[in-house]
C-alpha cells in the first residue's frame, strides 16, 4: 500500500467516527417546538431555530450530512459552548438558534428541554433580531418567526409601525385634512359663482 493511499485511508477512518457521532447527536430538540405549537396554536417547523426547515438530520443545506469539514468544526465548537457568552456560529442553526445558545449556553438549553416555557424569560427582554419591535422572547411564545419582520402578532406590528412612522402618519393626516379643506372651499366657491351667474339681471 502506497504512502498516499495510507494517508487517505487514515483520514477517512478519523472522519467517519466524527460524522457518525454528529449524526447520532443531532441537535433537534422537539420539546421546544411542541411547547410553542401547543401554546400558540400555530404550526411551527424547525426553521424557527434551524438553518433547514426539516431540522438538522439529512444531507441538505444546513443539515449534518451535507456539512463540509470546516462546518463540522464550527458545529463541534458550538456544541462545546456550555456556558453563556461564547461565540456561537453553528451551521445547522439560524441566527436565532445561535443567539439562544450564545445567550444561555448549551447546559441551560439542555435543562430547558424539560421546562421549555422558561426559555422565554432566559432570553431577556432586549433582543429583537429582526427589528420589528417585538422582542424575541415574545415571538418564541407567540410562535412567530424571530427573523422575519412581517411575521409577528398583527396588533403589535401595527402599534410598533405606527409608533416608528408616527411623523409620516401625522404628515399624511395633515396633508389629507388640508386637501379636503381645499376641495371643500373650491366646491363652495364654484357653487357661489354658479349661483351668481344664475341670478336674473
Amino acid at each position: 500500500m502506497t504512502m498516499r493511499l495510507r494517508s487517505c485511508l487514515s483520514r477517512f477512518l478519523l472522519v467517519v467516527p466524527v460524522l457518525a457521532g454528529c449524526v447520532a447527536t443531532a441537535d433537534a430538540y422537539s420539546e421546544f417546538q411542541k411547547f410553542v405549537q401547543t401554546r400558540s396554536g400555530r404550526a411551527i417547523n424547525c426553521a424557527m431555530c434551524h438553518a433547514n426547515s426539516d431540522g438538522p438530520d439529512g444531507a441538505g443545506f444546513g443539515q449534518i450530512g451535507g456539512l463540509s469539514p470546516e462546518e463540522i468544526g464550527r458545529l463541534n465548537q458550538a456544541r462545546a459552548a456550555f456556558e453563556p457568552g461564547q461565540a456561537v456560529d453553528s451551521p445547522i442553526l439560524n441566527k436565532f438558534g445561535n443567539h439562544i445558545v450564545a445567550t444561555i449556553g448549551k447546559t441551560r438549553l439542555l435543562e430547558f428541554r424539560n421546562r421549555p416555557e422558561e426559555l422565554a424569560a432566559a432570553l431577556g427582554t432586549t433582543s429583537d433580531l429582526d427589528g420589528d419591535g417585538i422582542p424575541d422572547w415574545r415571538e418564541y411564545l407567540d410562535g412567530t418567526h424571530p427573523l422575519k419582520k412581517t411575521d409577528g402578532n398583527p396588533w403589535l406590528l401595527f402599534v410598533n409601525n405606527l409608533s416608528r412612522y408616527r411623523f409620516h402618519v401625522i404628515m399624511i393626516v395633515f396633508a389629507t385634512v388640508l386637501t379636503i379643506y381645499g376641495l371643500a372651499n373650491l366646491l363652495r366657491g364654484s357653487s357661489e359663482v354658479h349661483d351668481a351667474t344664475q341670478e336674473p339681471k
